[in-house]
């Protein structure tokens, strides 16, 4: 990230204003914020220029019965900057990170499709000469990231009587399975209307219809139905440097069986916690942190992790680089839109 870009404090209200509604009208923006329409849209527009942020519907393939997938691969020295990059261009992986020292990729696999995802899992990785080593988990139940839990770093902004004003574009977070137990079957109107959103989650009704060959009633409708099955959210990524957090991190712990709830719901309310998982194999709870620095990471997962109840063991990895973090790809610290980012 540009040293020169300066994010103010009416940014990271804009920001936190978009977590809550992220498809709200920049006018009713202004409203709840004490600010002019116009100077919502200007700076709403330089941060997504400048790549702080960027709005885009995100699939949810649990919701349509296929499960969601973390990955560590250990590869041989000078591969990995290549196997990130081919990973990151497929659709059906939506987090690539750098890690231990340039020898690991980790990555977070949805496919659409069981077929997709064994191709990848079972047949491309395995053979490819320079990865080492391969451990996959699923994940069984997630307790914090994407839409409707908003990174809690950026609690506060708004005070609650802002927040109330801009209302919520999707229903609240509750915890439930990752897999639907009665998965939804897509129309192709609704496959066009997702790919819309994934470019931009902020398209107005009249661009989803034009993109979906349908009316804008017809598609509020069908929107409205995909969101609330959670189909889709509308995401707001954050390029976290920009804000001030250096120092990131996968954490991989140990948890004894009981306590895994009680964990993952406590990671859930920290304000370095971005993302926080129970996932299967050794390691049965996996969450990303953002720190300001490696002291303030230090500090954090020694006494606030390390203090937590049933923790029986922590792998702390620094992320070195990422190449790609929820669907979007990364340049440096910016995020890339995709026409860039295909270029």
């Amino acid at each position: 990230m540009s040293e020169s870009l300066a994010v103010q404090p009416d940014d990271v209200r804009i920001i936190r204003a978009l977590q809550i509604a992220p498809r709200a009208s920049f006018a009713s923006m202004a409203v709840a914020l004490g600010l002019t329409e116009s100077a919502v849209n200007r700076r709403y527009r330089r941060l997504r220029a400048e790549g702080v942020i960027r709005v885009a519907g995100m699939v949810n393939p649990g919701a349509l019965g296929q499960s969601r997938w973390l990955v560590r691969l250990r590869c041989r020295p000078g591969s990995v900057a290549a196997i990130a990059d081919a990973l990151a261009k497929r659709d059906d992986v939506n987090w690539v990170a750098l890690g231990a020292a340039g020898c690991e990729v980790t990555c977070a696999i949805q496919s659409r499709t069981r077929e997709q995802r064994e191709n990848l899992l079972g047949q491309r990785l395995p053979r490819t000469a320079a990865v080492l080593d391969i451990n996959a988990y699923a994940v069984l139940r997630q307790f914090v990231g994407g839409r409707g839990h908003y990174w809690t770093a950026l609690q506060g902004v708004l005070s609650p009587e802002e927040e109330a004003m801009l209302g919520s574009d999707g229903p609240p977070f509750t915890e439930s399975p990752v897999v639907a137990r009665d998965p939804v079957h897509l129309t192709t109107e609704d496959e066009k209307i997702l790919g819309a959103l994934a470019a931009d989650g902020r398209a107005s009704l009249v661009d989803l219809a034009a993109a979906a060959d349908s009316t804008p009633g017809r598609v509020s409708r069908r929107l409205s139905a995909l969101l609330r099955r959670r189909v889709v959210h509308i995401d707001v990524e954050i390029a976290a440097v920009a804000l001030g957090y250096r120092a990131r991190a996968n954490l991989w712990l140990r948890v004894h069986p009981s306590a895994v709830k009680s964990v993952g719901r406590t990671l859930a309310q920290e304000p370095e916690i971005a993302f926080a998982a129970a996932i299967s194999g050794p390691c049965n709870v996996h969450a990303v942190a953002h720190c300001r620095d490696l002291d303030e990471l230090f500090e954090f997962t020694s006494d606030r992790i390390g203090s937590l109840a049933g923790l029986q063991s922590m792998e702390i990895s620094p992320v070195l680089q990422h190449v790609k973090q929820a669907g979007t790809l990364l340049s440096g610290d910016r995020l890339v839109e995709p026409s860039r980012g295909r270029g």
